[in-house]
């Protein structure tokens, strides 16, 4: 058909397995996009002991602002004990 653009519905899938696989398609595409981006997660800030989140868990405390504007959190745990100045 000339001047014609788009999908017709003679062309879509009829079959069930087909439809099957279609669906499963689109479902996989919806769960993939609201997955977070494992970069985010992964990044390591003081000393490698903290994680670059955008919010820190109940067990964790903030710290610092990370490079990427994220939040340093780490562990109650491992979190630095104030030092006590060193005099000479």
């Amino acid at each position: 058909m000339p001047g014609s653009s788009g999908v017709l519905p003679s062309d879509l899938p009829r079959s069930p397995v087909a439809m099957t696989q279609l669906l499963l398609l689109i479902v996989a595409l919806l769960a993939l996009g609201h997955m977070p981006p494992g970069r985010s997660e992964f990044k390591r800030c003081w000393k490698g002991q903290g994680a670059c989140r955008t919010y820190c868990t109940r067990q964790e405390i903030y710290m610092h602002m990370c490079p990427d504007a994220s939040l340093c959190c780490l562990a109650y745990g491992t979190r630095p004990l104030a030092s006590k100045p060193v005099y000479v």
